[in-house]
């Protein structure tokens, strides 16, 4: 274990509310993944899975309110994400449950966190807990998903996200970030702050994972029904990838897992929910948690 190196852009108060972070390394078929972790080891045990493009990062304002509501908080870079490692031939997210399954194994038999968990897991991350799950049905007891596609629903406009790798100035590839977080991520523009840019920027930057294409199936809604594990949903209620179809998402879910738990929607938030609405989205998520106690 070390002492995890935080970003130097963070507010004081984040700084100090995720000071002393731990940093794991946990290994499969020769790809280290690396694991944040916040709260004593003997706490249940709540793993966090960010977005596609993402790190650790996403859930950034939830992770200090979880610890003092009792959680051993564990938040890993995704394979291909962040400070993990791309594994050979990892292409998508269906390739991602055997290093998280490995991982937490790995950390359960060093004693740093107790099992089975529960997960919750945003956008891409609601994909892989999902698959995660179905493939380990062990390994958790409740899943969450936050704004997670894969359902088989789309809308009618493609949202209209643009390239910046080829712009050959910061100010030109700070003008794509700033539009394409409001075409996906948020929804108020006073949530695009100086943080959320700077964490956007720092994570698109290593994602290592570029051609991903199984979000615009309905892989999710397939493998829910497999899941022993008890399901929850919590959407923005803008969320820009069910606009004009979050009702018919809110009437599916329920009858797709075997074990159904909660529909929230936090209203006047985005896809990227648990930044733009931390304090509402925080309290759906510890309602959904302590349906299993």
């Amino acid at each position: 274990m070390s002492i995890a190196v935080l970003p130097d852009f963070l507010p004081s108060d984040l700084a100090v509310a995720l000071a002393r972070a731990e940093r794991h390394e946990t290994s499969w078929a020769s790809a280290r993944m690396v694991w944040h972790a916040w709260g004593h080891v003997a706490a249940p045990t709540l793993v966090l899975l960010h977005g596609g493009s993402g790190s650790w990062t996403h859930w950034l304002r939830c992770i200090a309110p979880l610890r003092d509501a009792g959680w051993r908080v564990l938040v890993p870079d995704l394979p291909g994400f962040g400070d993990s490692d791309l594994p050979e031939g990892c292409t998508d997210v269906d390739d991602l449950p055997p290093h998280l399954h490995s991982g937490l194994q790995q950390l359960q038999a060093a004693g740093l966190c107790a099992g089975p968990v529960c997960v919750a897991g945003f956008s891409f991350g609601g994909m892989a807990g999902a698959l995660w799950l179905a493939a380990h049905p062990q390994d958790a007891k409740q899943l969450v998903l936050v704004g997670a596609p894969g359902m088989g629903l789309t809308v009618p406009d493609r949202i209209p996200l643009k390239g910046w790798r080829h712009l050959a100035t910061p100010e030109a590839q700070e003008a794509v970030h700033r539009h394409n977080l409001m075409a996906l991520m948020l929804h108020a523009p006073e949530a695009l702050d100086g943080l959320a840019l700077h964490l956007h920027a720092a994570n698109v930057q290593r994602d290592r994972m570029p051609r991903r294409r199984l979000s615009s199936t309905d892989i999710v809604a397939r493998t829910l029904p497999q899941l022993s594990a008890r399901v929850s949903a919590i959407f923005g209620e803008h969320d820009a990838l069910y606009r004009g179809r979050l009702s018919e998402l809110a009437a599916a879910m329920p009858h797709m897992a075997r074990h159904w738990g909660h529909w929230q929607v936090v209203q006047r938030a985005g896809h990227w929910v648990q930044y733009e609405a931390d304090g509402p989205f925080t309290a759906a998520l510890l309602k959904a948690l302590s349906a299993n106690g």
